[in-house]
């Protein structure tokens, strides 16, 4: 039986890991949940799965929750309690689904308590993959993809040396505005960002793929997880969401991996690596879908990915800038404080004012990380 302890457990991922875990409930065993701010719906998962702990973002919430959860389950809060839930259960694998860079700590605190990570949360990589990788490595623990277009990658280099490694291509939707030009981006509303065409996904996500820094996130993300050159890595839009994403080998064999826009696919080969289990998912119908269309990237029409690319080939402290600052553009764009397009300006201004550092420990990147939200903020 698989032990786990599931990080943002009431957001787009952590529920589909959730109703993975319900369809086969003999096979796993919920030790901990942590939720933000959805109380009701972190009382309704608990009474379901009956962890021994849980975590809010604040005392309050964790105040509000106390009385209504099952006999004997421990309420945690905040940071020191998202840290401690994430090292201190039995746990063999922890689902890190948590948003933007505040998964960072967690994360690293359970690969020291040597579980196997379950990776959903993109930004620690980006912010802090030259710490992560080393210590998961240092303390023999896996870190299995759960993003979609990694877990493709994961399976298709499966059995495979890095050496037959000539490309990776990661796929992208488009998102929300693929098929506007720039000049019908000006003016555009949080409803209309939020209306992915293929996915369900929380705000700040959605919003990412539309501006395509999720995609930048996922390449940064994609350099450490499979340990290859910025060159070796290819964004293509792909608006069908079939192919995941594929890896094109030294004698140009090409190798993709397939299946229906649903995220517990790749969430239950996390959970489950290295075998296989039914999901509860459709089949791929490929003589129903009956055509794949993919276009080329356009660096101009989607500068955050350029930023990204940048970003990552600079290293040291300045994927930790691009993230932060476009966490804090995105969260003015939602609260109607800038308009869709400023996210990129602010994105950019900031990396312009920021000189590249080392970022040896996890206290310099959060250095670096709250200078770049201060400039974010004030642009």
């Amino acid at each position: 039986m698989k032990k786990l302890t599931i990080l943002g457990s009431t957001g787009s991922i952590g529920t589909q890991t959730l109703d993975v875990v319900g369809s086969e409930p003999e096979a796993y065993e919920v030790l901990g949940l942590a939720a933000g701010a959805n109380v009701e719906l972190l009382i309704e998962q608990s009474k379901r799965f009956r962890p021994r702990m849980v975590c809010l973002s604040t005392k309050a919430l964790a105040d509000e929750a106390a009385p209504y959860l099952p006999q004997g389950t421990k309420v945690l809060f905040g940071e020191e309690g998202l840290i401690e839930i994430a090292a201190a259960t039995e746990a063999d694998t922890v689902v890190t689904a948590i948003v933007g860079s505040r998964g960072l700590k967690a994360t690293m605190a359970a690969i020291e308590a040597g579980k196997d990570i379950g990776l959903a949360n993109k930004e620690t990589l980006v912010t802090a993959g030259h710490l992560v990788m080393k210590r998961a490595a240092e303390k023999g623990v896996n870190v299995l993809p759960i993003d979609s277009e990694h877990s493709a990658i994961f399976q298709c280099l499966n059995g495979e040396p890095r050496s037959a490694v000539k490309r990776i291509t990661l796929t992208a939707s488009g998102g929300s505005f693929r098929d506007r030009t720039r000049d019908q981006l000006e003016g555009v509303t949080v409803a209309e960002a939020l209306n992915h065409p293929n996915w369900s996904m929380g705000a700040k996500i959605t919003i990412d793929s539309a501006t395509m820094v999720n995609k930048g996130l996922e390449v940064i993300e994609a350099r450490w997880l499979f340990d290859l050159d910025y060159g070796q890595i290819d964004v293509l839009i792909h608006p069908e969401s079939i192919i995941h994403s594929y890896v094109e080998f030294i004698d140009n064999s090409i190798i993709a991996q397939l299946g229906l826009p649903d995220m517990r696919i790749p969430i239950q080969y996390a959970l489950t690596y290295p075998q296989r289990r039914p999901t509860p998912t459709e089949s791929l119908n490929l003589i129903k879908i009956g055509a794949l269309h993919f276009r080329e990237i356009d660096f101009e029409r989607y500068p955050c990915l350029r930023m990204a690319y940048e970003s990552g080939k600079a290293g040291k402290s300045a994927p930790t800038v691009f993230n932060a600052a476009n966490e804090t553009a995105v969260a003015r764009f939602l609260e109607g404080a800038v308009t869709f397009l400023e996210i990129e300006r602010i994105i950019e201004q900031v990396l312009s004012r920021h000189t590249v550092q080392d970022v040896t420990d996890l206290q310099a990147i959060a250095e670096v990380d709250a200078w770049a939200r201060n400039e974010a903020s004030s642009v």
